[in-house]
């Protein structure tokens, strides 16, 4: 194992970190614009991503993990720990630079999913406010085209048909 494949392990979570933020940001459009229509294909899309994300950050894990062990310090270090203990030379500056860019990239995206779980919950209470707002009395038409309403009142018959 050795830091170029961390590095590039690094280079595509940052592009996953990417991908996601598109995702999130494509969701939110769909929410605002209200078309919910295609809120469930963007939200599967978002999982998709994330569940790649999430195997990406295992394969990061393994090679700090092995890249912490040749330089010295505790396998279960943190990237952030690695770039302290990285040998003289570049590395130091490479990793710190994919730490800033993924620190960056996760407070968008939990900006844009929390903005997005403002949404849904707007959605979800405007649903119920108009779901309690519905006649109980409303009835619907049986097998037969009548409709289980009682008729009350006048009624007109048009006689000229």
């Amino acid at each position: 194992m050795s830091a170029n494949e961390l590095s590039a392990l690094l280079w595509r979570e940052r592009e996953l970190l990417e991908l996601l933020v598109f995702k999130l940001d494509e969701e939110q459009l769909l929410l605002s614009a209200g078309r919910t229509r295609w809120v469930q294909h963007a939200t599967r899309e978002v999982e998709q991503v994330l569940e790649l994300v999430r195997e990406a950050g295992l394969g990061r894990s393994v090679e700090v993990a092995a890249l912490a062990t040749e330089w010295g310090t505790s396998q279960d270090a943190t990237l952030s720990e690695l770039v302290q203990q990285a040998p003289a030379g570049p590395w130091g500056d490479i990793l710190t630079a994919h730490l800033t860019a993924m620190t960056e990239l996760i407070a968008q995206i939990r900006s844009l999913r929390d903005v997005n779980e403002q949404f849904l919950r707007s959605a979800a209470r405007y649903t119920q406010e108009s779901l309690a707002g519905v006649d109980a009395q409303a009835t619907t038409y049986d097998a037969r085209g009548a409709s289980g309403a009682q008729a009350t009142g006048a009624r007109l018959f048009d006689q000229s048909l």
